[in-house]
């Protein structure tokens, strides 16, 4: 019987089926690299707020500890959003007139929240609780990032689970000394994994993997 493809059809059937290989290679990448991407993430983007409040401001050049306005922080699962009034316990005397606090003056006349803008959002089947970190010595900026060098607040990690459970499973590269926790300057020493080690022990730390520690 006589052949009917020629002998180049197996060479090219070959090279299709490689050349299939590497596309869905490829494409499979570009979805992971995607996934990881601030587009997906909004890591180091800085969201629009109703009002532009700079932790640059009022943290790194003023001083305000992180408590005067996320004053749950330590014994809540959840930080806290500051009041206006907390706001106006300062505003009320200085920059009384400017514009760009009129929604904050607004909202303190009328007894109306802000609608500020969720910057490290977590998934409703997400379980976090921030009191529990804070006082196993996971500081603010492990967290958030560079906050008091942010004009605008943005999301400094993926928060992704992988980010997470990076931490979970060598705290001892991330904990601190409690004294330091909400320090915006504070610099992991040379010997932080010989400190971090010490401290793993002192607050005892436990390595939690297990699904149910986050979601519940």
């Amino acid at each position: 019987m006589a052949q009917i493809f020629h002998r180049s059809t197996n060479a090219l059937a070959q090279l299709s089926i490689y050349g299939a290989a590497f596309v869905l290679a490829g494409l499979g990448y570009a979805l992971y690299t995607m996934s990881r991407s601030p587009l997906m993430t909004d890591a180091n983007i800085a969201q629009r707020q109703p009002v532009p409040f700079s932790h640059r401001h009022h943290v790194g050049e003023l001083g305000i500890d992180c408590r005067y306005c996320h004053t749950s922080v330590e014994e809540s699962s959840f930080a806290g959003i500051p009041p206006t009034a907390t706001c106006m316990s300062c505003h009320s005397q200085i920059w009384q007139n400017s514009p760009m606090l009129e929604p904050v003056r607004a909202s303190y006349r009328e007894n109306k929240s802000i609608h500020w803008v969720r910057v490290n959002a977590l998934p409703d089947f997400v379980y976090f609780n921030h009191s529990i970190h804070v006082n196993k010595g996971v500081g603010c900026t492990t967290c958030h990032g560079p906050v008091a060098d942010m004009p605008l607040t943005w999301r400094a990690n993926s928060l992704q689970m992988e980010w997470c459970l990076e931490c979970h499973r060598q705290p001892e590269k991330y904990v601190r000394p409690r004294d330091k926790v909400f320090s915006t300057d504070y610099k992991p020493p040379a010997n932080q994994l010989e400190l971090g080690g010490k401290l793993v022990a002192e607050y005892k730390i436990q390595k939690l993997t297990d699904c149910s520690t986050c979601h519940r």
